[in-house]
């Protein structure tokens, strides 16, 4: 586990399950993703663990309650994939879940929430979606509790009806789980954003991404021959390091 410590009796305490592992960009100059998170979603005297969910490690049982809040990554792994790994992180949502923990699931995490919770995963039946992409907000958005991500969003104290957030994937939800509402949209994945209860919510695309970690993660997609450039939608993405 890694830790960044905000403050010497932090006021709140999040960790951060990663479901990929650093890219080389990222650690030149980020020192990791852990860092990204933070500076997206971390406030004033929190503290943030890191646990590479990736690579098996996990919060133990006895930790959970001492967490305010989970955050679940993106990942190049598909959320409806066997792997132990996915399988155990798929326990530990319920788990949260039926503890009714806060829990942010991004892109995979999104869709591993889904899967765990009883929805259903699977290949974006449009292919990938890679850039910037303007997503349309539901009203029923605007009665969740507190959240950085949407409260960035957030023109004259009211959640715009149409936003963008930049987006990598290839898998999507195809249905959220039973008592899930759908937040989000766009005219190429029908469900963006959603949540379980006041607890939980998953947003597709990536609200911790900056320009320049997107552009990174799109020539190495490229030069891995997974994308073409066709596929790939640039425009000016909000700030997204204003979270």
């Amino acid at each position: 586990m890694v830790a960044v410590e905000a403050a010497a009796t932090p006021s709140r305490r999040f960790a951060l399950l990663m479901a990929a592992r650093d890219s080389d960009y990222v650690l030149k100059k980020y020192s990791g993703y852990l860092h990204v998170f933070v500076a997206a979603f971390g406030g004033a005297g929190e503290a943030w663990d890191l646990y590479r969910a990736v690579d098996g490690e996990l919060p133990a049982p006895g930790d959970l309650g001492a967490y305010d809040g989970f955050v679940i990554s993106g990942s190049p792994h598909d959320a409806y994939g066997d792997d132990l790994w996915i399988l155990r992180l798929c326990a530990l949502v319920r788990e949260l879940h039926a503890m009714r923990k806060r829990v942010l699931g991004v892109c995979f995490g999104h869709q591993l929430i889904c899967r765990a919770l009883g929805g259903r995963v699977g290949r974006a039946r449009a292919g990938w979606d890679v850039g910037v992409r303007e997503v349309a907000i539901a009203d029923a958005a605007a009665a969740l509790p507190p959240c950085r991500f949407l409260h960035a969003l957030r023109e004259r104290g009211q959640l715009p009806r149409r936003a963008k957030i930049t987006e990598v994937h290839q898998d999507e939800v195809w249905e959220v789980p039973e008592g899930a509402e759908v937040l989000a949209s766009s005219d190429k994945t029908g469900v963006e954003m959603f949540r379980v209860g006041e607890h939980v919510l998953g947003i597709q695309g990536h609200p911790e991404y900056t320009k320049d970690i997107l552009l990174s993660l799109v020539d190495r997609l490229l030069a891995a021959g997974s994308i073409t450039v066709s596929a790939i939608r640039l425009q000016t993405p909000l700030p997204l390091l204003d979270l």
